[in-house]
């Protein structure tokens, strides 16, 4: 877990600018902000649009009083989707984007469903989940 914390807060940052003066020295630094802005507009409203569709789809399941769960996941999917385009960066936006596919969104739940119910965290890690009891200090032979 330290590692993608690591990854995520140092290593992303470092590769966005990388990629970001890449493409700024190759196609001009006011073409780049544009490029930038242009995906955050676009992601917005693919963002919105697959929200409230995702939306009226948990509705109309609630109505037929069924759980909306794999709608649920699609909606945190979406969200996050919405932050990962509005960040500045193109390694953000190709996820931000990747997530809005709906096929990716479905693989990426049955995944995350799977390692769920197998117990296995995402990262591989084994769960366990245990109680601990203390004994009573009155009840020591």
């Amino acid at each position: 877990m330290l590692k993608f914390f690591f990854a995520l807060f140092i290593l992303l940052p470092l590769a966005e600018l990388y990629l970001l003066i890449e493409v700024g020295s190759g196609i001009g630094g006011v073409l780049t902000i544009t490029l930038c802005l242009l995906t955050a507009a676009l992601g917005g409203m693919l963002v919105r649009h697959q929200g409230m569709r995702t939306f009226l789809r948990a509705k109309e399941l609630m109505d037929r009083g069924q759980p909306p769960a794999e709608q649920m996941l699609h909606g945190i999917m979406i969200a996050i989707s919405g932050v990962l385009l509005f960040i500045p960066g193109f390694i953000t936006d190709m996820i931000g984007f990747l997530l809005l596919v709906p096929p990716v969104r479905n693989r990426l739940g049955q995944r995350l469903i799977a390692a769920r119910i197998s117990g296995r965290s995402p990262g591989g890690e084994t769960i366990i989940d245990a109680e601990v009891i203390h004994p009573d200090k009155h009840h020591l032979p």
